[in-house]
């Protein structure tokens, strides 16, 4: 059943499996704030026998011994209101935590493909203001919506047993708070869910500008992104005031009819008093206990509207946690004792989850075969599906059809910390994180040592690493931004080559690299590649000589394999390819040129500025 049709109760009773290890000291929290609300509604009682028997009849000598119970039932009220929140507020921090753990590990085993469909907003908001929520909810939330309804019941139930006539009209407000109850949890909670939505589309909004600032800044269009986000922001706003306006609703009602309610009470009471129906000590009791339990019914309102936020934010939380897990380790695992690092594509074909009903499949049947050793370079249109292709060996995406296989394995039948040991990627866009020069180098490699750190430099020519103020020990900023273009794909290269794979694939990984560079990268990437297998996908004519053997791709399927030459001289659409390639190159040349010197003296630039900061 879909979170939406859950009761709110069930829907909240699926945070159970977290909170157990919790339990005994929330319920120890719970029977604390009892024992304060019994307390609370006890001092009236004393009260009554005060007024009735020492106050009426004269004797001084009785007052003392109540004042000092009253005290002492004061202060046994307080320490266990202490103890109450000492015990909830530790294990509840715990639970978040974990929460917060189980959530991003499902958004680590979830599949490439769901990432390409949810804003990095709304996990954000999930994660952090949620969980935050949800916490709060339990450590407070829950035990004061038990412990003043019970306060509630057994104050009533004083109430009736002092007069049952005040009792009965006290009772009775209980029918138009209900009624008011549930017009506002219909109300509240469709602005509640809303409003949280909103402000993960805002996170969203916020994280793209300041990843996005550059483009923003150079284009002139920080202005567009203001009133964009005003928009957003002014959204949210509205939802937020029609929340505000539901909670004056029911705080109004919840004020109004109290009140009401103890204004009918006096009057009846006065009446019952002056017949000598109820006593003074009664009276006094009565209005006591009526003031003992007025924010009880009062924080009907504000529990409520927690209690639906608290729901809401746990159906965001279990919409991911729900989410399946499409690629995952096979239940009967195969292992490959002898990696060779033979890669095929048997028929493999390939359609994106999202992609329209009756459009063809983006890859349509490829056959191709990597023999160990080898170095294949893939080419093909812009749109042809090179880079999904490239993606598919490591089980970023599912195959839909046909099969890959390594070393004749298919690649499903294999653990992913297996399969993804045996083959590593350099994806033309860069992505670094922001941790030390050696981390992110060193991140998918078993060999941890000096020498697979200083070769997997030497490969990529990143000598600039050791340049930078701390060497290799540098805390590159988010992402990488703090770094020029063909530093980030230098490092993202030695991090390929670090993983010593078995296959190893090469989405375009230097484009951002002057010609120089490129030139002995290449140079460099040859003696690598003489023993470990290689797709590599071709944006560059240059790109093309570093393989052994060139395969087309084209209308989803490989229409033609074999060397550069003869292709150039036997396959027609591939001359097309290659001078498109070519004429990219030309438009490109001034730049390289530029590159040619400007990328090592911005490599030599950036290393004094690190060093004049770091000084």
């Amino acid at each position: 059943m879909s979170a939406e049709r859950l009761s709110t109760g069930r829907a909240l009773a699926r945070l159970l499996p977290f909170v157990r290890p919790a339990l005994p000291r929330l319920i120890g929290g719970i029977v604390a704030g009892l024992l304060a609300g019994l307390v609370a509604l006890a001092i009236p009682q004393v009260l009554q026998v005060l007024v009735d028997s020492a106050l009426q009849e004269g004797d001084s000598s009785a007052v003392l011994p109540a004042v000092l119970v009253i005290v002492g039932l004061g202060v046994f009220e307080a320490v266990a209101i202490l103890v109450r929140r000492w015990l909830v507020l530790t294990p509840n921090t715990r639970v978040e935590a974990s929460m917060r753990n189980a959530l991003y590990a499902k958004l680590q085993a979830l599949p490439v493909a769901f990432h390409d469909r949810w804003p990095s907003g709304q996990l954000l908001s999930r994660a952090v203001s949620d969980l935050n929520l949800i916490r709060r909810w339990l450590a407070f939330g829950v035990v004061l919506l038990v412990v003043n309804g019970v306060t509630v019941i057994v104050g009533a139930v004083l109430l009736f047993g002092i007069n049952p006539l005040l009792g009965a009209v006290f009772l009775a407000s209980a029918l138009p708070i209900w009624i008011v109850a549930m017009r506002f949890e219909k109300r509240y909670s469709r602005a509640a869910r809303r409003s949280q939505d909103q402000a993960g589309d805002l996170a969203t909004a916020v994280e793209e500008s300041v990843h996005g600032i550059r483009v923003l800044k150079a284009f002139g269009r920080g202005p567009h992104a203001l009133r964009k986000f005003e928009r957003q922001a002014e959204e949210l706003y509205g939802t937020e005031m029609e929340k505000a306006r539901a909670i004056a609703f029911i705080w109004r009602w919840l004020t109004l009819i109290p009140d009401g309610t103890l204004a009918v009470c006096l009057v009846v009471g006065a009446v019952l008093a002056a017949q000598g129906a109820l006593t003074p000590g009664e009276l006094v009791a009565f209005f006591a206990t009526a003031t003992v339990l007025r924010f009880p019914i009062e924080s009907i309102g504000f529990l409520l509207a927690f209690t639906l936020d608290a729901r809401n934010a746990t159906d965001r939380y279990f919409e991911v946690l729900s989410e399946p897990v499409t690629i995952s380790d096979p239940e009967d695992p195969e292992n490959i004792a002898d990696p060779r690092g033979r890669l095929e594509f048997r028929g493999t074909r390939f359609r994106y989850p999202d992609a329209a009903a009756g459009t063809p499949d983006l890859l349509d049947g490829v056959d191709l075969v990597l023999e160990p050793g080898e170095t294949v370079a893939l080419v093909g249109l812009t749109g042809s599906g090179k880079s999904t292709l490239t993606a598919l060996p490591s089980r970023l995406y599912e195959v839909t059809g046909g099969a890959v296989v390594l070393d004749g394995v298919d690649v499903r039948r294999l653990r992913l910390a297996e399969l993804r040991r045996h083959i590593a990627m350099a994806f033309e866009d860069a992505t670094l994180f922001s941790d030390t020069v050696r981390e992110n180098v060193l991140l998918g490699s078993e060999d941890r040592s000096e020498e697979t750190l200083a070769e997997a430099l030497e490969v990529a020519q990143a000598h600039f690493a050791y340049e930078l103020p701390d060497g290799v020990e540098t805390v590159i900023g988010e992402e990488g931004l703090s770094l020029s273009g063909g530093q980030r794909q230098r490092l993202a290269l030695a991090r390929a080559v670090a993983a010593k794979p078995s296959v190893l694939i090469l989405d375009d990984p230097l484009s951002a690299l002057d010609v120089e560079t490129e030139e002995l990268v290449e140079a460099a990437l040859r003696r690598v590649l003489a023993s470990t297998t290689a797709l590599v996908v071709a944006h560059r004519p240059s790109t093309v000589m570093l393989a052994d053997r060139v395969a087309v791709l084209e209308d989803g399927r490989i229409t033609a394999v074999g060397r550069h030459s003869e292709l150039l001289a036997t396959n027609e659409h591939y001359r097309f390819v290659i001078s498109s390639l070519e004429d990219d190159d030309e438009l490109d040349d001034e730049d390289a040129r530029d590159a040619e010197s400007g990328e090592r003296d911005g490599d030599r630039d950036e290393t004094s500025r690190r060093a004049e900061v770091s000084a």
